[in-house]
C-alpha cells in the first residue's frame, strides 16, 4: 500500500473498497450518475479538490466517462487529474452478467494495475505522515469529545460545522471524520472545533 496526497474519486462501494486496498488516502464515491443530482455530492468533490487535489478514477466504460466528464466541467483543470484504467473485458466475481460493453471496472483491477494507473495520473506519492492530514487520525470519540456526537445538540453542531465546511448536510459520522482527516491538519480541526457554535 502506498500513501498519495490527492483524494481519489471511484463510481461506487465496490471500487472504493477494492481502491482502499491499494492505497491510503481519502476516497470519494460518485454514486454513479448520482453525481448529477447531487449538488452536495459535487460541493464535497470541489473541497476536496481545493484542499488536497483530485484523482478522477473511472471505468472504461461509456458511463464512467459520462461521469468523469461531469467533473471534469465542474473543477477547475488545475486541481483535478485523470487516471484510467485498460479496456480489460470479463465480468467482476460478485455480479452474475458481465456490464453492458463487457469491460471490467476498478473493482476488478488487480492492486499493481490500479497502482500504475494512479501513478501515471501524476499522484503525489508520499513518505510517511501526510502534510494535509490529522495525526494521529480523528476518531468517533474525538467527535463526541468536540461535542459533535452523542449529546445535546450534537445534531444541530454537527450540522453547523458541515455548513461551516460546504460538506454535505447528509454526511455520515464515517464519512464526516474521513473527510476530515484527509482534508485537514489535527491543528486546524481543533480550531474549527472551538469556533463551531
Amino acid at each position: 500500500m502506498f500513501r498519495i496526497r490527492e483524494a481519489v474519486v471511484v463510481e461506487g462501494r465496490y471500487d472504493k473498497n477494492t481502491l482502499s486496498q491499494v492505497v491510503d488516502t481519502l476516497i470519494l464515491e460518485t454514486g454513479g450518475f448520482q453525481i448529477f443530482k447531487d449538488p452536495e455530492r459535487m460541493a464535497l468533490l470541489r473541497k476536496a479538490a481545493q484542499v488536497r487535489g483530485l484523482i478522477v478514477l473511472t471505468d472504461s466504460d461509456g458511463a464512467g466517462f459520462v461521469v468523469r466528464n461531469r467533473i471534469k466541467g465542474a473543477i477547475p483543470k488545475a486541481q483535478v487529474k485523470h487516471a484510467y484504467i485498460p479496456d480489460v473485458y470479463g465480468k467482476e466475481s460478485r455480479k452474475r452478467r458481465p456490464g453492458k460493453e463487457g469491460k471490467l471496472g476498478v473493482e476488478g483491477m488487480p492492486p499493481q494495475v490500479l497502482e500504475g494507473a494512479l501513478r501515471r495520473a501524476g499522484a503525489t506519492v508520499l513518505d510517511g505522515v501526510a502534510q494535509t492530514g490529522a495525526w494521529p487520525p480523528l476518531t468517533k470519540a474525538d467527535l463526541f469529545a468536540a461535542g459533535l456526537s452523542g449529546g445535546p445538540g450534537s445534531g444541530e453542531r454537527r450540522q453547523a460545522l458541515l455548513r461551516r465546511l460546504e460538506l454535505p448536510e447528509r454526511l455520515s459520522a464515517n464519512g464526516l471524520l474521513a473527510v476530515l482527516n484527509g482534508c485537514y491538519t489535527r491543528d486546524e480541526l481543533e480550531l474549527i472545533f472551538r469556533e463551531t457554535p
